[in-house]
């Protein structure tokens, strides 16, 4: 569905979810900040940023055949907060992994083995 029609269907959605234009239906930042809180995770800044990044490349990504793949996602995160330590610094971040509670927050399926410990998850 469009930004445009989503925008029509539902006044206020764009609103409440500012800044997030690849936002799934449905999502929105009160739910992603509760959640949060219940899984242990404080929500920085950096934290909006990957979940922008999740929630932008899944919408990139929706017309290809295949989901995102997890090693993808990995890669993507790694590079985008490499100068703040990368994939470790994102593991301090989602102590679930950055893959699999990243998509969650995000409001995203976690794609298939985003549990596996060495691409996205340590519990």
């Amino acid at each position: 569905m469009s930004a445009l029609m989503r925008d029509t269907l539902n006044p206020g959605s764009a609103e409440d979810n500012m800044g997030f234009p690849y936002a799934p239906e449905g999502w929105s930042l009160n739910d992603v900040e509760e959640s949060a809180l219940e899984q242990g995770v404080s929500l920085t800044e950096d934290h909006w940023q990957a979940l922008r990044a999740l929630q932008e490349y899944y919408a990139r990504h929706e017309d290809h055949d295949t989901p995102p793949r997890v090693r993808e996602l990995h890669d993507a995160l790694d590079e985008l907060f490499h100068s703040q330590g990368g994939i470790k610094y994102l593991y301090e971040m989602f102590p679930g992994g950055p893959v699999a509670q990243g998509c969650i927050l995000a409001g995203l399926e976690p794609p298939a083995g985003s549990s596996d410990k060495s691409f996205g998850s340590v519990q």
